[in-house]
């Protein structure tokens, strides 16, 4: 069992670290949202939103970036839950994309070509 100061540092060292990702993802359109965090047993909820609610590698965001680093950098992390916003609207999504950002395909979006570079 923690004391309430380990609960607090350990509560203090995941906002930190959530918020230096959300920066990094926010530069995308996107937004890395805590949803829940058991500090105790080691359990964390997180959430893309925003532009990454429509993006194609949203999932590789999450695994290969969220998860990752709050695994490597948290030692009391057991367990990383995650997903994305599926309550925004898909273009309104879409519309927040800028930067590195890569719409998934829907046949419900406006899709665009560009002709080939000469």
């Amino acid at each position: 069992m923690l004391t309430p100061q380990e609960k607090e540092s350990r509560e203090a060292e995941l906002a930190e670290l959530v918020d230096m990702m959300s920066v990094a993802i926010q530069q995308d359109g996107g937004d890395l949202e805590l949803v829940s965090a058991d500090v105790e047993n080691g359990v964390v909820n997180v959430r893309l939103t925003g532009a990454c609610s429509s993006c194609a590698i949203s999932s590789v965001t999450l695994q290969g970036g969220v998860e990752r680093i709050l695994n490597e950098r948290l030692d009391w992390v057991t367990e990383v839950k995650s997903g994305i916003d599926e309550d925004i609207d898909p273009l309104l999504s879409a519309y927040l994309g800028r930067g590195n950002y890569v719409p998934q395909y829907s046949p419900d979006l406006p899709q665009t070509t560009r002709a080939p570079a000469d």
